[in-house]
């Protein structure tokens, strides 16, 4: 049977601790090897004694403790690290997702996936905090990253681990493991799960996360277009541009011979200028991209794909390519 690891990111939430454990001991004990991963990312009010408590008594409690608070996508990264399931899921600690869900998303899981999502259904937060921003969010998203789910900001989720093992989360990445795994090549289901109230601690969500989960969602869609290919958004963009300032400076002449206006006394001729030389600085950035592009590749070693299986591929030969990757690295 495959051991299922729990990573649970916590911050400041000494009174959501027991019960929890005690949701998680309910839900998977009867039906799965299980170990929990709880993440302390810079907790101040004793949430590690309670964990350390725990953990001294059940060998399937673990604590990770960062030395200071670092944000949830960093925590769950460690959470990653140090998980050694086959299966990882995740699930917030502040006891608003139900570890009840997880047989049901282990099934799902068990049908051909490689990650099962939740979405919560009768979400038992606050309409003009936390459920209108989402929903803006949640629509922006799928438009943008053209991912088909109705829910990005469940944390309540179950992955393969080879899933897992091609994350790298950092900044605000938490809210995009979906567009994420889906850029793999991920089969993923999305299945409705339950949501609690919270009745302990305090949120840590503030509407100015909404900012930067717009900014990484950038990030998130220049990786998944251009990673491989930045010249073409670079150079796209500064040939436009000069093309741009080509036609303005052919207005600017057309202006001084059929109307006798100045050259230097039109603006279209500084417009002219201005566009040449960022159109040069985009074809520029496009080039430094391409030089990056090939270090990145080629010195760490690191391939452009990911492959699922290999029919008629013997394992000596995926072996091959994993120490070529490793001596490149």
């Amino acid at each position: 049977m495959e051991l299922l690891s729990v990573v649970i990111p916590v911050k400041d939430e000494r009174d959501n601790i027991r019960p929890m454990v005690q949701w998680l001991r309910d839900a998977l004990s009867p039906v799965c090897r299980w170990e929990a991963v709880f993440v302390d990312d810079g907790s101040r009010d004793g949430t590690h004694l309670e964990l350390q408590s725990l953990a001294d008594y059940d060998p399937r409690i673990r604590l990770v403790r960062l030395r200071r608070n670092f944000g949830q996508s960093a925590a769950l990264q460690a959470g990653f690290d140090f998980a050694r399931g086959d299966v990882i899921a995740t699930m917030d600690g502040d006891l608003q997702n139900d570890p009840a869900d997880l047989p049901h998303m282990l099934a799902k899981l068990g049908e051909g996936y490689d990650a099962v999502l939740g979405q919560r259904t009768r979400r038992r937060d606050r309409i003009l905090l936390r459920k209108v921003p989402s929903w803006c969010a949640n629509w922006l998203l799928r438009r943008f990253l053209g991912v088909p789910f109705k829910d990005f900001g469940c944390t309540l989720r179950v992955m393969r681990r080879g899933v897992v093992d091609d994350l790298q989360l950092y900044g605000e990445m938490h809210r995009f493991i979906t567009a994420l795994a889906v850029q793999q090549g991920a089969y993923i289901a999305q299945v409705p799960v339950r949501h609690h109230p919270r009745t302990a601690g305090k949120s840590k969500y503030t509407i100015s996360r909404t900012v930067r989960v717009i900014l990484d969602a950038l990030t998130v869609k220049f990786l998944a277009s251009y990673q491989t290919r930045p010249m073409h958004l670079f150079g796209g963009v500064g040939l436009a541009m000069m093309f741009a300032g080509f036609i303005a400076l052919i207005a600017t002449v057309a202006m001084k011979w059929t109307g006798g206006q100045w050259m230097t006394g039109n603006p279209l001729l500084l417009l002219s200028v201005m566009l040449e030389v960022m159109g040069v600085q985009f074809l520029s950035l496009g080039l430094i991209g391409e030089v990056l592009t090939r270090i990145f590749y080629e010195k760490q070693g690191r391939r452009p794909y990911a492959v699922r299986e290999g029919r008629s591929v013997s394992p000596g030969e995926l072996r091959i390519v994993a120490s070529r990757s490793a001596r490149a690295a």
